[in-house]
């Protein structure tokens, strides 16, 4: 754990059962409708669970949340995934990571001014 402050704290801190009260307390309705919402994502449908987790294992990591790669990564091994399958889902999502960097290279470049096209050269 990092030091912060002269202490051995976290960037995030840890969920605990009090914040999940607060955040129900503070907006019940939308609280509830997120949990049903969730249940409903997560139920075994075209996808199966575990194919569903691994898809939330490489979600997480482009969207570098640790809540949901803690989270999602228990819950695809719990619902079958090997950690060979969990590592091959965080490398597709660190592709398509920079895979979005590579592809909007197309932005810059005819920005530049791409030869054969009249615009861009600004």
């Amino acid at each position: 754990m990092p030091e912060i402050n002269g202490r051995n704290e976290s960037v995030y801190p840890p969920g605990t059962a009090e914040i999940g009260r607060r955040r129900k307390e503070l907006a019940p309705e939308i609280h509830d409708a997120f949990e049903t919402f969730s249940r409903a994502v997560f139920s075994p449908g075209a996808l199966p669970e575990k194919t569903k987790q691994l898809i939330a294992v490489a979600v997480a990591h482009t969207t570098q949340c640790p809540y949901c790669i803690a989270g999602h990564s228990q819950l695809a091994r719990r619902k079958g995934a090997s950690d060979e399958e969990i590592m091959e889902a965080i490398w597709v999502a660190a592709e398509m990571r920079a895979g979005g960097a590579y592809a909007h290279s197309t932005v810059a470049l005819h920005t530049l001014g791409v030869p054969g096209h009249a615009e861009g050269r600004r």
